[in-house]
């Protein structure tokens, strides 16, 4: 599985300049990111003029542009794409996904805070599954680590250990009709325990690494 961390933030928190910050020294640590942008507001890269443009105006659900060192995909899509489904996409390119935005996604995140910009916080750790904050304010009364905006390096250290080194974790999630279900915690222990234990009384399934039930 590969691992995503949600960076976010209000408007002008920086999100974008510590996302560039923390992919080199993540590279240097030999480990290949991914980075997804969320824009609520929608997005153009095809722009008029170009024949990408004039193809997709012209009808064509998919193109793809493609060179010697780049490939791009424009794809029509039928809703705002979950990181667990944009995840798909990557395949096992990427040792990591950091994605900007995503704030009501059930990934774990990081809050990118400027106490000049603003006043208090947007994520709590039980409701939007904060794991720490980066910030030029220390903060004494949150449940979480806070980082410099230049600790670098630490932030990195942190990733590494909390999100990179626990890809291995096992995951459960629920798509119906092709939508995340936000599980509580009580619900996802529920059915986890309840189809390991049903599917570990099978003959030949006695010790399952990777369950997947599929129900049309």
């Amino acid at each position: 599985m590969i691992p995503i961390v949600s960076i976010v933030g209000k408007s002008n928190s920086g999100k974008t300049t510590f996302i560039e910050k923390i992919i080199p020294v993540l590279n240097k640590r030999g480990y290949k990111v991914g980075v997804v942008k969320h824009d609520v507001h929608g997005f153009e890269i095809d722009h008029e003029g170009k024949d990408s443009y004039r193809l997709k105006r012209a009808g064509a659900k998919v193109v793809i542009i493609s060179s010697p060192n780049k490939i791009a995909i424009v794809k029509d899509v039928e809703h705002d794409h979950s990181l667990s489904e944009i995840k798909d996409l990557f395949e096992q390119e990427v040792d990591i996904i950091i994605s900007e935005g995503y704030k009501k996604d059930i990934q774990p995140k990081i809050e990118v805070f400027r106490k000049e910009v603003h006043h208090g916080l947007m994520c709590n750790k039980e409701d939007d599954n904060l794991i720490a904050v980066v910030s030029n304010k220390k903060f004494n009364n949150i449940d979480v680590p806070c980082f410099d905006l230049d600790d670098v390096e630490k932030i990195a250290n942190f990733l590494e250990e909390i999100i990179i080194k626990n890809k291995k974790e096992k995951e459960l999630k629920l798509i119906v009709d092709g939508k995340d279900i936000m599980l509580t915690t009580f619900v996802e222990k529920f059915l986890r325990n309840s189809v390991i234990g049903m599917v570990s009384s099978l003959k030949g399934c006695e010790d399952p690494k990777d369950i997947k039930i599929i129900i049309n």
